[in-house]
């Protein structure tokens, strides 16, 4: 028979595992991490996150080939939010609650996602964004939420309004947005842009549904700025291009990346190239797609994909913009240490920088602004071919505590 001492202190020994084990974080094991993904892999806006997915998931699979992370592989468990604040609100409950994840990686529309917020919060679970901008999910910053890896909408504007004052001259300029939160994003920063440079700007807002553009193309046009800046989606774009050239606009013309999805089928809705002789685009990755700095990412969605990389229209226009989004995630769970929990991870993401080599300027998260990537990169676009302006150009607003 075993001394007493010696059965206390297996006894002990057995209930300190126990209790390890209890507090082991959801979706950790010693050989994997499950991860919960979501984006939109039907309906009308599945152009804006199914190839992000598919590029995010090459990523982590070539991580796993690698060896993992401290020997444990990442296990997607994925789910389709339509874009839709309501599917993806059920998508995140069922991820957290059913898949029991270790942490959500998703979101390719900012309304839907900023939706979520509340719960996110409430269940202490991390997300990191995939290409929403989701401003409205960033700030104020959030210890459970990190996004856009694009650009923020606060971004897209500030960003914008520096290219038109640098590189085009502008002193004054004409600007159109939507009246709703996610114009009023990128209009904060534009205004903020503008007070530093010193630049006059000209502010129309829109309604998201607009059909006649007139009104607004004439106000701006009475303004006589030097330049005009689009931040609308993209049928907005397709409708205040049309009207801007029927009306005789001939100054520099600058559309935001949100207005850009299917070029192709932009030019057709205005129906007129010579519309396009003084437009230029907002670009967040670090190249043109298919560029000799984005050949890489290409190359492997081609040998992952091959038989939808053969087919018309794939990959997507945002496809690259999930390789940053899982870049994030596997540099915080890697430097979160082997001993992994949701604390140490949610550390790490908030002190992560690093270089993607797919967007226009570095992924850099802190403590106070969650927000990874702030700059663009401006293309001459003349309806058929794109040319590349040098530089990138990087918004200056920064969150301020109210």
């Amino acid at each position: 028979m075993k001394p007493v001492k010696t059965l206390l202190v297996a006894a002990v020994a057995a209930l300190s595992a126990l209790s390890v084990q209890a507090q082991t974080d959801p979706g950790l094991s010693d050989k994997s991490i499950k991860i919960g993904m979501f984006g939109p892999l039907s309906g009308n806006s599945m152009a804006y996150g199914f190839d992000v997915m598919n590029a995010a998931k090459m990523y982590y699979d070539k991580i796993n080939k690698e060896g993992g992370i401290h020997g444990r592989k990442i296990e997607l468990v994925v789910e389709d939010d339509r874009c839709n604040a309501n599917d993806l609100l059920a998508a995140v409950k069922k991820l957290t609650e059913q898949d029991k994840v270790f942490a959500l990686n998703g979101g390719s529309c900012s309304a839907a996602v900023v939706g979520a917020r509340e719960y996110v919060e409430r269940s202490q679970i991390p997300l990191v964004m995939l290409n929403a901008s989701g401003d409205g999910a960033l700030y104020p910053p959030s210890k459970y939420i990190y996004g856009a890896f694009s650009i923020s909408q606060r971004a897209v504007g500030g960003s914008m309004v520096q290219f038109a004052a640098e590189h085009l001259k502008g002193k004054k300029i004409g600007y159109i947005n939507h009246d709703d939160a996610y114009g009023g994003w990128n209009l904060e920063a534009a205004e903020f842009q503008a007070k530093q440079l010193g630049v006059n700007l000209q502010v129309q807002s829109v309604a998201p549904n607009l059909t006649d553009v007139t009104a607004p193309i004439l106000k701006i046009r009475a303004a006589n700025p030097d330049v005009l800046l689009i931040t609308t989606y993209a049928r907005p774009v397709s409708l205040l291009v049309k009207k801007a050239q029927e009306l005789g606009w001939t100054k520099p013309i600058v559309i935001a990346v949100n207005g850009t999805a299917d070029l192709k089928q932009l030019v057709e809705n205005v129906g007129n190239k010579d519309a396009f002789k003084n437009v230029y685009l907002q670009e967040v990755m670090a190249d043109v797609a298919g560029g000799p700095k984005l050949k890489w990412v290409y190359d492997m969605y081609k040998s992952y994909y091959p038989e939808l990389a053969a087919k018309p229209g794939y990959p997507q226009t945002y496809m690259p913009y999930g390789i940053p989004s899982a870049m994030t995630v596997v540099n915080a769970l890697k430097a979160a240490g082997p001993q992994l929990t949701r604390e140490k991870f949610l550390t790490a993401l908030s002190q992560t920088k690093f270089e993607s080599n797919v967007m226009a300027g570095p992924i850099e998260l802190t403590p106070t602004d969650h927000a990874g990537q702030k700059s663009a990169i401006y293309l001459k676009f003349d309806g058929t071919n794109m040319a590349a302006v040098p530089g990138a150009y990087r918004s200056l607003w920064t969150y301020q505590p109210k």
